[in-house]
């Protein structure tokens, strides 16, 4: 961080704890800084919100960690480059309103004769702060930036860098056994006797690391930009229909045979066809033999990419134990609402409204409603021709934490239904192989549903009508209360009509009257 502390006051490498103070601002920025063995990034979240939001992120390959194994020093040619990034990174804060920076640095500025030196460089040039963190506790805090995103991960988050790689056990919100190893590529590439040593010497480290840590675990959690890499090329070769990477999931099956392809296979095409940086796919190859001894040693069900990792874990650290406990997703969709909706608190009324069309949904399944009754109305600035477009694209490219793939397909087109009939014909239609057709028409349903109850009146649907659901009986009643019964007008039936075609019900519509028999109408 600046060096900015009090004098007598030392709040450590964090910094004094942001959510301390309760009249603290909750959607102030906060900067964070990582020094990595291969790149330097300043990452800035617009606030301190459960799920994250990015105001700016650069990032540069300096390659500070290059040659370290061989030369115990940093590469000369990364100082200067990470020096005048972090000289740029400080005027940007300060252009940004932000007056300090939590600065980490990792593998390679702790392995380094001269890493202290050019910590003090740093401070003495910049007012930046480096904090040199051990392996241990780079893992604990890629750890904490996977459960940031993902409350729920069990399994092993596995963090690769430039020197090293780091692994942590997570589970049931905690962080368990956490380990290092040398195993980044830079370190790899200075591994004398060709291939088949460097594998055996690959092999060797792992089992070392499952011995501590177990096998057996049923997922990997990647997190680090030649995973990311990985991922890409895997994406490309399963022609797959969506490009975010986080949460991404790969079987050991999927992912072996794109190592195969990694290893069998000329890398310069695919760099333009991912959009990888030359550096950057200079080191997948090693990585890549990196992962497949992972798959082999720890035989993973199922392995995931997390987009969140110690930049996000530094956010996390800072958060109370109650903010934790909530839900990214609707935090973040919460958000979108109170800065984007036209009618903030509208979402929770809606939800109530709907509910008695999903009385037996999963848990799961509930924040997904949620969620889409949340977002339902964030877009209506756009114009209407492209607002079911603008809300599939923002829920299934939006930085949401806590959503898998299907997930976001669902609910984006949750939400296209929100706006319009058919799903026929929109440019998404490939996407939507990603989800059965049972869930295709629970889509349709729900975004039916938030359409029709979104309109039937502007201040709180629950005040003028509420449903009741007969399943068995195959129909769905809409009970008007006196004065709702001159909202129900044209589009309002249309819209009930669309939603019970969707539900392939019977539609039954009463208007309640005081102190009499609900009398039916057509």
């Amino acid at each position: 961080m600046n060096d900015t502390t009090p004098p007598g006051e030392d709040w450590g490498p964090f910094g004094r704890p942001i959510f301390e103070d309760p009249s603290a601002r909750a959607l102030s920025r906060i900067g964070v800084v990582d020094v990595g063995s291969n790149s330097v990034r300043l990452v800035v979240f617009d606030g301190a919100a459960r799920s994250p939001a990015y105001f700016y992120n650069e990032k540069i390959l300096c390659g500070l960690g290059q040659g370290l194994a061989a030369t115990g020093r940093l590469n000369p040619e990364g100082r200067i480059r990470a020096l005048a990034a972090l000289k740029r990174f400080v005027a940007l804060a300060r252009s940004m309103g932000i007056p300090v920076l939590t600065a980490v640095a990792t593998a390679a500025m702790r392995e380094a004769e001269d890493g202290d030196d050019f910590r003090a460089e740093v401070l003495r040039e910049t007012g930046l702060r480096l904090w040199v963190i051990d392996g241990p506790e780079e893992a604990r805090l890629s750890a904490q930036g996977v459960l940031l995103g993902w409350p729920e991960a069990e399994g092993i988050v596995c963090d690769i860098g430039g020197s090293s790689m780091e692994l942590a056990v997570v589970g049931e919100g905690r962080i368990g056994k956490r380990v290092t190893s040398p195993l980044g590529p830079f370190r790899l590439q200075q591994i004398e006797g060709g291939p088949k040593d460097r594998r055996k010497h690959i092999e060797k480290i792992i089992e070392e690391l499952a011995e501590t840590l177990n096998t057996g675990h049923k997922r990997i959690y990647l997190v680090g930009g030649s995973w990311r890499a990985i991922a890409k090329i895997d994406m490309v070769r399963r022609d797959y229909p969506l490009s975010v990477l986080h949460e991404y999931r790969m079987t050991p099956k999927q992912l072996t045979q794109t190592l195969d392809l990694i290893a069998e296979n000329d890398m310069a095409e695919m760099r333009s066809r991912t959009g990888t940086s030359s550096a950057r796919m200079d080191l997948v190859p090693l990585a890549a033999e990196v992962l497949r001894q992972l798959i082999r040693t720890f035989r993973p069900k199922e392995i995931d990419i997390s987009a969140y990792g110690i930049r996000e874990g530094l956010l996390y650290e800072q958060m109370p134990q109650r903010l934790r406990a909530r839900d990214p997703l609707i935090e973040s969709c919460r958000f979108a609402e109170a800065t984007s909706a036209r009618q903030p608190g509208f979402g929770k009324k809606l939800y109530t409204f709907l509910q008695p069309l999903f009385r037996n949904a999963t848990p799961q399944h509930h924040r997904l409603i949620k969620a889409a009754c949340l977002l339902h109305d964030t877009t209506w600035r756009a114009h209407p021709d492209y607002r079911a477009e603008v809300c599939f694209d923002n829920a299934t490219r939006a930085n949401l934490g806590g959503l898998n793939h299907p997930e976001r397909v669902f609910l984006g087109l949750s939400l296209l239904h929100r706006y319009k009939n058919s799903r026929s014909g929109t440019p998404f239609e490939p996407l939507f192989k990603l989800l059965s057709e049972d869930q295709l028409l629970e889509a349709e349903v729900l975004g039916k549903a938030i359409r029709f109850g979104a309109m039937i009146a502007m201040d709180d649907p629950t005040r003028v009508a509420e449903l009741r659901y007969f399943p068995r009986k195959e129909v769905l009643e809409l009970r008007l209360k006196e004065d709702g019964e001159e909202l129900y007008g044209e589009v309002a039936q249309a819209r009930f009509a669309s939603l019970c075609a969707a539900l392939k019900v019977t539609p039954q519509v009463h208007v309640m009257r005081a102190h009499a028999h609900p009398e039916r109408r057509r």
